[in-house]
């Protein structure tokens, strides 16, 4: 393999740091701010996103000379190490309002909202409507109403209104009302930096209005255009993007049943399909087509957010050297990443988690493929993911490392390469700094003086996945806020990978040809569409042409329906997509024995293939895959950084290579096709194996003959966080056959360091908690055995009682030559 492939391998550029989100929270000093930017270079990050947040006391004032004198001081330091920084658009969040100040000397900008009032009637009725300072009829319609929540839409009519008053008179004795639309102040605010401005609170600043581009415009104006002034000198540099973050049309805590909407608006409704009398279907069943109406509805609203906001904000950032990142507020809002450069998403609230099937079910498991395939399908080099947020499981502290480690490879196989670990806290002084979105996951966690690995593991895959090509030919057909998951949850069991691609960009950007979609660097034979997508009658006509060219569609439809593009291969469960797909995509990667929990990304880089596999299941993984193609392989390990050939042995005609991946880990296979691969006949161990258990004669933290348990259970424990030492000892008589020694701690939490004969054998920080013990370390005789576990900070933050320490049981493997 190429050297220059295998240094960059170990050693990535630091462009593929992970950046985490710093939460600036409390009283600020140039020094403190200097010492942990430090800090983090120690451990290997070298980037951050500089994110105030709640905690920060009222002396030091967003955006003033201080607090610019203190953000400079964070960047000229980051320069001065050769570390990025990506700044942050708000005072806390929701983006857009500037911490009030864009609704503060312009009330008009506050955030609005559509709301509907609706007046029975059964004889003439004259209404008077109360409308608020600032409010507006957008609409009034008489509607016959056919149960509290059905509307006869062929009935309705139109009303005039003049001086807030409408008047009708039913045509007959059926159920009419009266419907007025009023656009008004939606009454949002955002989460504010300082005590007091939090949600619900008396002082959290107004939400400003994003649907409008006068407003949006005071917001660059006042926020990115004060930190360009003073930082103008490493922007394009140091400076890498500005982070916008879930802006919120409402607002937070807006007026109940409000929807989304800004002055002058109809205009734009009207534009995308809708007719004014359509406004009942966003309150109201109104027949078979009330949900093309609301999806009609957000489409004018996304495309009103995405000119007013993103639009504006990406032209600010490309004309001032620097790229927009962020996300929006959905997991699934990918078509609202059309103006990113770095586009965007957030895996929050465990939403997406280990357990439960959250890996590959609901909105919120497409997120990963959101931000990626948004990517990859407007050629960006880049996509982000702000994850770990509220990630913890048992209580708010309870992120496991393992878990961390979940998370990272989660979206990494996805396609994500830039990660933005949530969050870096400045400060955990007081319940509500160390309580606000826990837990910090950097130098406040146990975990920290072990950061440097989970750093490196970082960069070497964001490096691998960035400039890539994955090799898939299947393509999820999605629209601009639906990502469909049920269809993907058998390809990713399978290891049949895919894309997801937007029906705007395959009408609009994707070219036909040869039975192929082109588009950028990617090349789809088979389009899958799942029920629910109602597509353009420009989609149907050309998704029919691709068939006709020799391509597959493939349309999972409801019971007894049938498909509406002509040609279309038609399934009615989501577990027949994979038989339906035609062979070539069943046999780009097989692995055997079949495997539901193992994910796989299928790559070309720098002319080089790579078969990159992470197991998310909680078992380990043992068997082999089939190679498609011929040549030279090498296993690279991202977490050791160890590279090793792979003898390859024939198995059914096929050369297949071993495949292990242990729980929460992962392994990339580099293959070269332009050299002969390595062949072999399996080898049939010829070893003895024997055991030593070590299940008495423990001394703990000097305390001799105690029982391996959970610590929370010792008096003066239960709440106790941080790292306790275990020894024991073992006898071998016979040193000369020795070939192999396994230490299996069993159990264990959830951080342990092993030390044989005062020589360090390794750190694990998640279960299998075995290691490979070099017989140079040990001696004929007595051995001694040292591990130190430290445990989970959710017992000292929360009072949470996990299970704590070395429970076992604990075993050495000995393999003696036969």
């Amino acid at each position: 393999m190429v050297s220059v492939l295998h240094q960059q391998f170990l050693h990535p550029p630091e462009e593929f740091t992970p950046i985490p989100f710093w939460f600036w929270n409390d009283h600020l000093t140039k020094e403190e701010i200097i010492r942990q930017i430090n800090d983090f270079y120690d451990k290997g990050v070298t980037g951050f996103v500089l994110h105030p947040r709640i905690g920060i006391p009222e002396v030091i004032v967003y955006l003033s000379d201080y607090f610019m004198e203190l953000v400079h001081t964070a960047v000229e330091e980051a320069k001065r190490l050769g570390m990025l920084v990506i700044l942050y658009d708000e005072a806390m969040y929701p983006s857009g309002s500037a911490k009030g100040l864009v609704v503060k000397d312009h009330p008009e900008y506050a955030s609005r909202g559509l709301k509907m009032i609706e007046y029975p009637c059964d004889t003439e009725n004259e209404i008077t409507i109360d409308l608020s300072e600032g409010d507006s009829i957008v609409s009034a319609q008489a509607v016959k109403k056919q149960s509290a929540e059905t509307v006869d839409l062929s009935t309705s009519q139109l009303l005039d209104y003049e001086n807030g008053k409408v008047s009708f008179r039913p045509p007959d004795d059926d159920n009419w009302s009266i419907l007025v639309f009023v656009e008004t102040y939606s009454g949002g605010n955002i989460r504010g930096i300082h005590f007091g401005e939090d949600d619900g609170e008396e002082n959290a600043p107004a939400s400003a209005d994003l649907l409008n581009p006068d407003a949006v415009a005071k917001f660059i104006q006042i926020t990115h255009d004060r930190y360009y002034d003073r930082l103008k000198d490493y922007f394009g540099n140091t400076v890498i993007a500005m982070f916008t973050d879930e802006p919120d049309i409402l607002g937070r805590g807006s007026t109940k049943g409000l929807k989304p909407w800004t002055r002058d608006f109809l205009t734009d409704y009207k534009q995308h399909g809708n007719k004014e009398r359509h406004l009942a279907s966003l309150w109201f069943h109104t027949g078979d087509e009330t949900e093309t109406h609301r999806i009609n509805y957000s489409k004018a609203v996304n495309k009103r957010l995405t000119e007013a906001y993103y639009k504006q904000i990406s032209d600010w950032c490309v004309s001032h050297g620097i790229a927009l990142t962020g996300h929006p507020a959905k997991s699934s809002d990918i078509g609202l990443l059309d103006h990113f450069q770095i586009p965007g998403q957030d895996v929050v609230w465990r939403w997406v988690a280990p357990e439960d099937g959250k890996a590959l079910e609901g909105e919120h498991s497409t997120a990963g493929k959101c931000s990626a395939d948004a990517a990859r399908h407007r050629g960006r080099r880049r996509n982000l993911n702000e994850f770990l947020g509220v990630c913890s499981k048992e209580s708010p502290w309870a992120l496991t490392p393992g878990d961390m480690k979940w998370y990272m490879d989660w979206l990494l196989v996805r396609g994500v390469n830039l990660l933005c670990p949530h969050a870096f806290y400045y400060s955990i002084e007081g319940e509500r700094r160390s309580h606000e979105r826990p837990p910090d996951v950097g130098p406040n966690n146990l975990w920290w003086p072990y950061y440097k690995p989970f750093a490196q593991y970082m960069k070497r895959l964001s490096w691998l996945m960035t400039d890539s090509v994955n090799q898939t030919s299947v393509a999820i057909l999605c629209g601009e806020d639906h990502l469909p998951w049920k269809v993907a949850k058998p390809l990713f069991e399978n290891q049949i990978e895919f894309n997801y691609l937007e029906e705007a960009l395959f009408l609009l950007t994707s070219h036909l040809g040869d039975g192929k979609i082109e588009i950028v660097n990617q090349s789809y034979q088979t389009v899958i569409i799942e029920n629910g997508l109602k597509l353009e009658a420009d989609s149907i006509a050309k998704l029919e042409h691709f068939i006709q060219s020799g391509g597959e569609v493939i349309v999972l439809t409801g019971e007894h329906e049938s498909s509406t593009v002509k040609g279309a291969k038609v399934i009615q469960s989501p577990d027949n997509v994979v038989d339906a797909l035609s062979r070539i995509h069943r046999e780009e990667v097989i692995i055997s024995p079949a495997c539901k929990d193992i994910r796989v990304s299928k790559i070309v880089k720098d002319g080089k293939l790579f078969y990159f596999f992470v197991n998310e299941g909680e078992e380990n993984y043992k068997g082999s895959f089939s190679l498609k193609e011929v040549g030279r392989v090498e296993k690279w390990d991202a977490w050791t950084g160890e590279i090793e050939q792979v003898n390859l042995h024939r198995k059914n005609g096929k050369l297949v290579a071993p495949l292990n991946v242990e729980r929460r880990s992962s392994i990339v296979f580099a293959v070269d096709i332009a050299q002969k691969p390595l062949i072999e006949e399996e080898v049939i161990p010829d070893f003895k194996t024997e055991c030593i258990e070590l299940d008495h004669n423990w001394i703990i933290d000097n305390r001799r003959n105690l029982v391996l348990g959970s610590w929370v259970q010792w008096e003066g424990m239960e709440s106790y966080s941080g790292t306790v030492t275990y020894k024991n000892q073992f006898i071998l008589e016979d040193m000369d056959s020795l070939t192999k020694i396994y230490l299996d701690l069993g159990e264990a939490y959830e951080i342990v360091k092993v030390t044989v004969n005062e020589h360090e054998i390794g750190v694990k920080m998640w279960a299998p908690y075995r290691f490979d013990v070099h017989p140079a370390y040990l001696v004929k005789g007595v051995n001694k055995l040292t591990v130190d576990v430290t445990n989970n900070r959710a017992n000292e933050m929360d009072h949470a009682r996990l299970m704590s320490g070395l429970l076992g049981p604990v075993s050495f493997e000995i393999c003696r030559k036969k």
